[in-house]
């Protein structure tokens, strides 16, 4: 299996942006990875493209859309999705067809632009319930998230308070980045628990709110950044993924063993076997505090 390196990496700023498409926010996040790794297109064997099913960007066959704005014109192209894990999927994605030998270079590209979205992006999860067990029900993403904090919260005897002080850490640890969605060095406990109630216990200022932007990642095999003599990387040691049940009501709301699955898959692969100790930082993705 040839080792894989990431060796460039670009962001958009993520906001609400009515004058650009996803094509052209897929175009900035490529050109600003490509420039940061010293390579052209020409450079690129595969593109692979991460964004959510076509509703939320209001066009069809939205991955063939994006994909001249990715650098995937006339190049072997792929499209992935995984729900929110799509920006980590995507870039699993990419490695596996370094590390197999297939290409020595990949460019992944992630988008979304929710802002396209009509009336709000929650109108799209309408659609994705069981329709005998679960739509008669109205779900939606939001109290489902908030049946989990609830459970969280009286399972293990934590606070409100608790939560929201990880909401004021993430948004004050924001402030130093140029890109963040969400960045506010004021921003205290009693904010977070005086905004608005969305589905109790979650409230505005728990949740990351829709936006639109484009990131991009540039990976290369072993042999590639020997022969470029490319000294700034990052090696990818280890991976994994885990996919769990369709229907939320047989998850463990408390705990989610599908992603603690994952996270032993990559950290066997990568020899870890006292994370605690050996890692140093560590960035998980969650929409809610």
């Amino acid at each position: 299996m040839t080792k894989v390196g990431v060796i460039g990496a670009g962001m958009t700023l993520f906001r609400r942006r009515l004058e650009e498409t996803g094509k052209e926010l897929c175009f900035e996040a490529t050109k600003m990875a490509l420039d940061s790794a010293g390579l052209t297109r020409g450079d690129v064997d595969m593109v692979v493209c991460g964004t959510a099913p076509d509703a939320f960007d209001g066009v069809a066959m939205k991955g063939e859309y994006l994909l001249d704005g990715s650098g995937g014109y006339r190049k072997p192209y792929t499209r992935v999705f995984t729900g929110g894990g799509t920006g980590v999927f995507s870039t699993i994605a990419g490695w596996w067809h370094v590390a197999s030998g297939l290409a020595d270079v990949v460019l992944v590209v992630n988008e979304e632009k929710m802002s396209s979205c009509q009336p709000h992006p929650q109108s799209v999860f309408a659609h994705i319930w069981d329709p005998i067990l679960d739509r008669p029900l109205k779900p939606n993403l939001v109290w489902i998230f908030a049946m989990e904090m609830n459970r969280y919260m009286t399972v293990y005897g934590v606070k409100k308070e608790d939560i929201a002080r990880v909401a004021v850490k993430n948004k004050r640890n924001a402030v130093g980045h140029p890109c963040a969605q969400l960045a506010d060095p004021n921003i205290t406990v009693d904010d977070v628990l005086n905004s608005e109630v969305m589905a109790w216990p979650v409230q505005r200022l728990d949740i990351s709110p829709p936006s639109d932007g484009a990131s991009a990642v540039v990976l290369a095999s072993e042999d590639f950044i020997r022969k470029r003599r490319i000294k700034d990387r990052a090696w990818i040691s280890g991976v994994g993924w885990c996919i769990d049940s369709t229907m939320w009501t047989d998850r463990d709301l408390v705990f989610p063993e599908y992603v603690a699955r994952a996270a032993k898959h990559a950290y066997k692969m990568a020899k870890i076997d006292e994370p605690r100790r050996q890692i140093d930082f560590a960035e998980p993705y969650d929409p809610f505090d």
